[in-house]
């Protein structure tokens, strides 16, 4: 096969710098890479922000500065599993804050308009029925919940 690689890309406006900035710091294990930018008699000014290459839990992703036509859409989302409770807590508040929105179950959406599922990884375990869960009850709690917060997932005793 020919094919070497593949990277997850996405469309902003004009804010692909910023956006792949927020999520460098964010997440572990991730970095900022190669920044290239509009030469003359493109579509967007000479010397702004073309592409901008990035690492997010060592994934390559990239991000065009392509305009307003193509927003973001529910239909693509992030999933980051979270070991612990403070874990979700960190990633939910930022990902919501300055313009950025929760949904249901676990689901959020940040300022670009970008989606995530911030999600514990009891969460899994919760709904299978293990560790003591039960699976009907876990399911019922988490519907109700935007962020998910994994001791509201058993029943109180």
């Amino acid at each position: 096969m020919a094919a070497l690689s593949l990277r997850t890309f996405l469309w902003f406006d004009t804010e692909a710098l910023d956006a792949a900035r927020f999520y460098v710091d964010l997440f572990p294990n991730s970095r900022l890479g190669e920044v290239s930018y509009y030469q003359a008699d493109a579509q967007r000014p000479e010397g702004s922000v073309l592409t901008v290459e990035f690492e997010i839990f060592g994934q390559p992703f990239a991000a065009l500065n392509g305009g307003p036509e193509f927003p973001h859409t529910e239909a693509v989302s992030f999933q980051v599993s979270c070991e612990t409770q403070e874990d979700v807590d960190r990633l939910w508040d930022a990902l919501v804050a300055d313009g950025g929105s929760e949904s249901q179950c676990g689901w959020c959406k940040d300022r670009w308009g970008v989606n995530w599922q911030i999600t514990p990884i009891g969460l899994t375990r919760a709904l299978q029925g293990l560790d003591g869960y039960d699976s009907k009850y876990a399911f019922s709690a988490m519907m109700k919940m935007t962020k998910i917060v994994l001791a509201d997932l058993a029943p109180r005793r």
